[in-house]
């Protein structure tokens, strides 16, 4: 049988037109991390984040090499890495001080993760890498509803050229921000920015929006 793509068989969500549009997301399960801190720094919370949603996503998916294959399992490709970002003091437009975000790091889960598959996840993957701490990690059900959406190609620096285009977007379609503590500024991240050329790199941007 062969694997599901999400980003295949998803389009709408993992392989948007470039310019903004409008998009209903609808609930989707995610194992969600939260932190805070310059996320280019190697030795800091995001980096060891990144390590254990992705040691999580793994030992997941490669449950039947380990004889726990959970009910309905099937087989499947890691849906990409995302991020919902904000700033620790909600008054500041200052993108500049990376030391100042605060985020939650998640990846997208099949349907069939529950609990159960989650905790013996976190298990695998605390006797595979010990240092981890798994106790961050959590599995939850993310409903983002209404959005503004844009692939931005280039540097995360660069997307405030994209985000406006996103805002006079919502603005003709009569739209309003509904960013808050509860919706947040969301990246998808298409290319791997260890490897990716800077000006070619692709992410998707959402933001959070409600009717006028």
């Amino acid at each position: 049988m062969e694997k599901l793509d999400y980003k295949k068989v998803f389009k709408d969500l993992y392989q948007p037109k470039a310019g903004p549009h409008r998009i209903h997301v609808p609930p989707m399960k995610f194992i969600q991390i939260d932190g805070h801190g310059n996320p280019n720094d190697p030795d800091g919370e995001y980096s060891k984040a990144v390590e254990l949603l992705y040691t999580l996503s793994y030992s997941i998916k490669m449950a039947p090499r380990h004889g726990t294959a959970p009910l309905g399992y099937f087989d499947y490709v890691v849906p990409p890495l995302e991020g919902l970002w904000w700033l620790e003091d909600s008054t500041s437009l200052d993108f500049t001080d990376k030391s100042k975000y605060c985020w939650t790091s998640m990846i997208r889960q099949p349907d069939f993760v529950n609990e159960e598959v989650f905790d013996r996840a976190v298990q695998l993957a605390q006797k595979k890498k010990p240092e981890l701490d798994g106790a961050k990690a959590r599995l939850v059900t993310f409903t983002e509803g209404l959005c503004v959406q844009c692939l931005h190609i280039g540097s995360f620096d660069e997307e405030p050229e994209t985000q406006e285009k996103m805002n006079r977007y919502a603005e003709e379609q009569g739209l309003l921000s509904d960013l808050s503590d509860t919706r947040r500024h969301h990246e998808l991240y298409l290319s791997d920015p260890r490897k990716a050329d800077r000006a070619k790199m692709k992410t998707i941007l959402r933001h959070p929006v409600r009717i006028g």
